[in-house]
């Protein structure tokens, strides 16, 4: 894998102040859709805690089910890549985007989609936010990220949700137990709401996890992007979520003291944090503009 460069990231507190602020600068005509692209074993019901917070603050959400993850009209669709990538591009075709700038959330295994996305049709997107999110080199693959990560701190675990897995009888596909779910997952979650999400945790085909971005620096690479990062986060660890910073310098961060799916335990804080975090790079864009 690519080595990485000094100065990954750039924190969003430090260059922005407290970050607290929580409307849009609308007014200035910065983009206000988020097309919400979740994990694997999810549907777009793993965004639902958040929406209310972001239509508060202005933005127009868009939550959707990425095709085979059980959810949704492509339920049983074929799970892949490229599948996913069509179905983000449909969405950004129907009506209510065609034509519009959106900012892309992928979280956890949705940021390869994102970057994916981003690669195939960067002129729609104004920015990337990867939510505890795979933020990946090109053709690189998370289990690179954990072996290098292992490698360095052998004493560490690196397992994740994977003890947690039931396999199908070809080990074509997987589903989190729930107890897996509780202790990796939502840990911190209020124990009702976490029972909930864990209980729609569905089937996960494995070629639509085992993936591997691939991207170029004159259309994904070009675009801004800020990295969320979950400093309690048991699924991707803190060391994994910086070693991929690390891999693809540039990202503007945000920390979060929390575990995997801080749209769920933390929903308030996050609209909060993303919103100033992206207040400051459309202004950033703004001015560059202005300046050329």
């Amino acid at each position: 894998m690519v080595e990485p460069r000094a100065n990954a990231s750039v924190d969003a507190d430090a260059e922005a102040g407290a970050g607290t602020r929580t409307d849009i600068r609308a007014d200035a005509g910065f983009p206000r859709d988020l097309v919400l692209i979740h994990g694997a074993w999810q549907g777009a019901w793993a965004f639902d805690a958040w929406l209310p917070h972001l239509r508060a603050a202005g933005w127009r959400p868009h939550a959707l089910d990425l095709p085979g993850n059980g959810h949704g009209p492509d339920a049983a669709a074929p799970a892949s890549l490229d599948s996913y990538v069509a179905a983000v591009r449909r969405r950004l075709d129907a009506p209510d985007l065609a034509g519009r700038r959106v900012v892309l959330v992928g979280h956890s295994g949705g940021g390869l989609t994102a970057t994916q996305t981003a690669e195939a049709v960067p002129e729609r997107i104004a920015a990337l936010v990867y939510l505890a999110g795979m933020m990946l080199p090109s053709g690189g693959s998370f289990a690179d990220v954990v072996r290098d990560c292992a490698a360095a701190d052998p004493a560490r675990g690196y397992d994740g949700i994977a003890p947690w897995l039931d396999w199908n009888a070809d080990r074509s596909a997987s589903r989190v137990r729930t107890e897996g779910a509780l202790e990796i997952f939502l840990h911190d979650c209020d124990p009702a709401a976490a029972r909930a999400a864990a209980a729609k945790l569905g089937w996960q085909p494995e070629t639509g996890r085992a993936m591997r971005p691939r991207w170029t620096p004159e259309r994904h690479g070009r675009l801004p992007r800020i990295y969320v990062e979950c400093t309690a986060d048991r699924s991707l660890l803190l060391p994994t979520q910086r070693r991929m910073q690390a891999l693809v310098p540039g990202a503007l961060r945000i920390s979060l003291d929390c575990g995997h799916v801080p749209q769920l335990v933390r929903p308030a804080e996050l609209t909060a944090r993303l919103g100033a975090a992206l207040d400051q790079v459309f202004s950033s864009q703004t001015q560059l503009r202005e300046s050329a």
